[in-house]
C-alpha cells in the first residue's frame, strides 16, 4: 500500500480538504509553455499519415498539450475511406467521394488495448476503497478460475503482465458463453509467473474478479467511476455508430468474417465476449482521452471530481506500472525516460502521459481501415519527439 503522506500531488490538496483541479481549455503553444515551431511539425508529421493514395492511417486526430492547456486538436483525412479490401490487390475499395466520412475532432475511435488503463484504474480504485488488496490471490475471489487459483496467481502479476499467462486464447472460436468461460477457468500460465509476457488475458481475469468483487458489470464500473464523474460523454463500449471504421475483417487475415466494421468493436475476444471486455471494447474521442490523461496528471481529479487520490495515481505510475507502460521510446520518442505513461492499441490508438513535463499526447487512427497491417511505430515515436522538443525549446 502506498504512503499517504504528501507528494507531487499536493498542489491538489490543501488544509485537509480538496481543491478543484482546473479543466482543459484551448490556448496558443505559448500559453502552454510549448514551442510553436515544434508543434507545426507535429501537426504536419499528423497530417502526412493520412495523405496520398496508400497512406499510413485513412484518418488522425491528435490533441496535445501542457498543464490544463490543450495546445494543439487537429483533425485529419477520412473517418470512413473504404468500403470493402480486396485482397487481389492488396488495396482498399474506395468509397465515392459523396459517400466518404471525413475525419473530426468528435470522431470516437475504437481505442483496443487503450481499454486496458480504464481497467487498471478500475482496479486501483477498489485498492483505495480496501476492498482489494494489489497482491491479493486471484484464487480468493475466483476459486473457480482453478488453474489461476492453483498457480497463486496475484492482482499485480495480472496489472504488470507477469503472470505467465499466453497473450492470448481463441475464444471467438468457441461455441457460446459456457464455453468461453470453461476454456478461461482452465488456462495456466506457460510461463512461470514473475515472467514478463504481455497477455489480454490478464485484463479479461481482471474484468472477471472486478465483476465478482462488486456485483457489477465492467462497463457499469468504468462509466459510474470513470467517465461520468469526469464528464467524458463520449467514451463507452459499443456499439457506437458514429465511429471511425476499422477493418474489413475476413479470413484468413482476420480470425472472423464480420465484413467492414464501424462502431462494433474490432477485437475478436472482445466481440465473442459482447463487447465488453477488460481488454479491448471501449470507443472514445481523442478530447476525452485528453481528459483522461489530465486527469491522472492533476493526482486523480479534474474540475470538482475526484477518481483516485494522488498517492493511488503515483502507484498506478511506479515502475513497473499498473496496466501502463512506462518509458518506451519504440511509441513515446523522447518523452521516455523520466516516468512518461501510455498505451498503444492494435486499431491505431495511443496516449502518452509525461508527468515529468506536465504534458500529455493523445493519437487516435483507424490504421487497419480498411485491413490490418504490421505494427509501425514511428509516427507515434515521431510526434512524442516533438511534443518531447516543444517543451525544452519552450521560450
Amino acid at each position: 500500500m502506498p504512503s499517504l503522506g504528501s507528494n507531487r500531488h499536493d498542489r491538489g490538496r490543501g488544509g485537509g480538504r480538496e481543491l478543484s483541479a482546473p479543466r482543459l481549455r484551448r490556448g496558443t503553444p505559448l500559453r502552454a509553455g510549448l514551442d510553436p515551431a515544434e508543434l507545426g511539425c507535429l501537426v504536419r508529421e499528423v497530417r502526412a499519415l493520412t495523405a496520398g493514395d496508400r497512406p499510413w492511417a485513412p484518418g488522425a486526430v491528435v490533441v496535445a498539450g501542457r498543464g490544463p492547456v490543450i495546445a494543439v486538436a487537429e483533425a485529419a483525412g477520412w473517418a470512413v475511406r473504404y468500403g470493402s479490401y480486396d485482397p487481389d490487390t492488396g488495396r482498399g475499395v474506395e468509397l465515392p467521394p459523396e459517400a466518404r466520412v471525413p475525419m473530426t475532432l468528435d470522431t470516437p475511435f475504437d481505442l483496443a488495448s487503450l481499454t486496458k488503463l480504464f481497467t487498471a484504474v478500475a482496479v486501483v480504485q477498489q485498492i483505495e476503497r480496501g476492498t482489494l488488496g494489489i497482491d491479493a490471490r486471484v484464487g480468493a475471489f475466483l476459486p473457480d478460475f482453478h488453474a489461476a487459483a492453483a498457480h497463486d496467481l496475484t492482482v499485480r502479476q495480472l496489472l504488470t503482465h507477469t503472470s505467465g499467462l499466453r497473450p492470448e486464447l481463441p475464444l471467438y472460436d468457441c461455441p457460446d458463453d459456457a464455453a468461453r468461460l470453461a476454456m478461461l477457468r482452465a488456462e495456466a500460465p506457460i510461463a512461470r509467473p514473475g515472467t514478463h509476457t504481455y497477455s489480454d488475458l490478464n485484463l479479461i481475469l481482471l474484468q472477471h474478479l472486478l465483476e465478482r468483487l462488486t456485483g457489477r458489470r465492467l462497463d457499469v464500473l468504468i462509466r459510474d467511476g470513470i467517465t461520468h464523474p469526469l464528464g467524458m460523454a463520449a467514451t463507452c463500449f459499443g456499439p457506437c455508430p458514429n465511429a471511425a471504421a476499422t477493418e474489413d475483417q475476413r479470413r484468413p487475415w482476420a480470425k472472423a468474417d464480420r465484413g467492414m466494421l464501424r462502431g462494433e468493436v474490432h477485437d475478436e475476444n472482445a466481440w465473442a465476449l459482447g463487447g465488453v471486455a477488460g481488454h479491448a471494447g471501449l470507443f472514445a474521442t481523442a478530447t476525452d482521452l485528453a481528459v483522461f490523461c489530465r486527469t491522472l496528471l492533476a493526482g486523480g481529479s479534474y474540475g470538482p471530481a475526484r477518481i483516485l487520490g494522488p498517492d493511488f495515481v503515483d502507484l498506478l505510475l511506479t515502475p513497473p506500472g499498473l496496466g501502463f507502460a512506462l518509458d518506451q521510446p519504440w511509441f513515446m520518442g523522447e518523452l521516455a525516460g523520466r516516468g512518461a505513461a501510455g498505451h498503444t492499441g492494435f486499431t491505431g490508438t495511443s496516449l502518452i502521459l509525461d508527468p515529468a513535463t506536465d504534458t500529455f499526447l493523445v493519437l487516435l487512427t483507424n490504421k487497419v481501415h480498411p485491413h490490418r497491417h504490421p505494427p509501425t511505430n514511428t509516427p507515434r515515436a515521431t510526434t512524442a519527439t516533438h511534443l518531447s522538443r516543444a517543451v525544452r525549446k519552450a521560450p
